[in-house]
């Protein structure tokens, strides 16, 4: 395993974190303990939830990824080996059966009392507020369109003073932003560096072959300014293992149960990522390890974060960890993306 330190610390993690968000619903408590279990053995330390998981979100399935790895930690008295992340969902029709409060000081405390609850823990590493309150382009859309009609005002400083309080509760070591654009990051940033504010180490936003927006202003904006992306979906929900264009996928796939997931499945990804099997073939390497190795290469990126929901995809996922593509074969990604740039955005 290769390792490096969450941006403006000493915290160690491993450069591949174990995303839980399958956790409760697609897999068992049993197959998260496995889960948990193997990576921890090949060096994994990282991992990586949220109260909202599992995905699909639903009252009835409400937080219980947390429950699952709190559970482990009882069972196993690994806590103190896992740098740990979580997030607090954001505002919206989605996470209503959750709160309709966003990230109000109430909000923050009681989001981030019950996670601890949860994940039977008196701290976490890493707390991240899971997407903006305002109206912008997040989630698959495309391009920023100004809202008239939304009533959302400027509280980056009154979040991170309420988060400042609960980091000096010992509550929470470090704070990350998730799912956020270039504006909104320097906002945070800038208010940090005003009022002496607790500073955002991280930025978990969408990163892979199929979408590559974040290497507009974001990219820069992670280098010059030391934030670090922890890139989730390297993947593509499973696209990028090549499985759904070979016709094998599981019945138990993620894109066979949940079909209204459509991100990364559009004709255009579906022709790019034709193109990325080729290259990947072509070279003796699996689409999936090809897909993964390349984000764990970025400059910009502190951690990626991989998801499985078997113990085989699990092998796979972390070997690529061992995987360096050659100058061939980036040029030969890159005259994909110049064909067909980011159409999974």
């Amino acid at each position: 395993m290769k390792y490096t330190n969450l941006p403006h610390t000493d915290i160690k993690v491993s450069k591949i974190c174990l995303g839980t968000m399958t956790w409760g619903n697609q897999n068992t408590q049993d197959e998260g303990f496995a889960q948990m279990d193997y990576a921890l053995d090949k060096g994994v330390n990282f991992f990586d939830c949220a109260e909202l998981y599992p995905v699909p979100a639903t009252a009835e399935t409400y937080a219980e990824t947390e429950r699952i790895i709190g559970n482990w930690f009882t069972k196993t008295g690994n806590r103190d080996k896992v740098v740990l992340a979580t997030k607090i969902a954001g505002p919206g029709d989605y996470t209503a059966h959750i709160r309709t409060n966003g990230y109000s000081k109430t909000a923050l405390n009681e989001a981030i009392d019950n996670s601890l609850k949860r994940l039977q823990t008196d701290y976490v590493d890493l707390y991240q507020l899971h997407w903006p309150e305002r109206t912008t382009n997040i989630f698959g859309v495309r391009d920023y369109k100004y809202n008239a009609e939304d009533k959302w005002k400027d509280n980056f400083n009154e979040i991170l003073y309420n988060l400042e309080t609960i980091i000096k509760s010992g509550k929470v070591r470090q704070i990350g932003i998730s799912n956020e654009g270039a504006w909104g990051t320097m906002r945070y940033l800038q208010e940090s560096k005003q009022f002496n504010l607790p500073r955002a180490i991280t930025i978990q936003n969408s990163y892979s072959l199929l979408n590559r927006t974040f290497e507009g202003d974001l990219a820069e904006t992670s280098i010059r300014e030391n934030i670090g992306l922890l890139a989730y979906s390297p993947m593509a929900f499973g696209v990028l293992s090549g499985k759904y264009i070979k016709g094998n996928a599981a019945d138990n796939a993620r894109l066979k149960l949940f079909p209204r997931f459509a991100r990364y499945s559009n004709d255009q990804a579906t022709e790019a990522t034709k193109r990325y099997l080729k290259i990947a073939e072509d070279n003796g390497i699996s689409l999936a390890q090809m897909a993964l190795a390349f984000v764990n290469d970025r400059p910009f990126v502190t951690s990626n974060i991989i998801g499985a929901t078997n113990i085989k995809q699990l092998e796979e996922n972390i070997d690529s960890i061992n995987i360096s593509l050659s100058h061939e074969i980036m040029e030969a990604i890159e005259s994909v993306h110049a064909i067909i740039p980011n159409p999974s955005p």
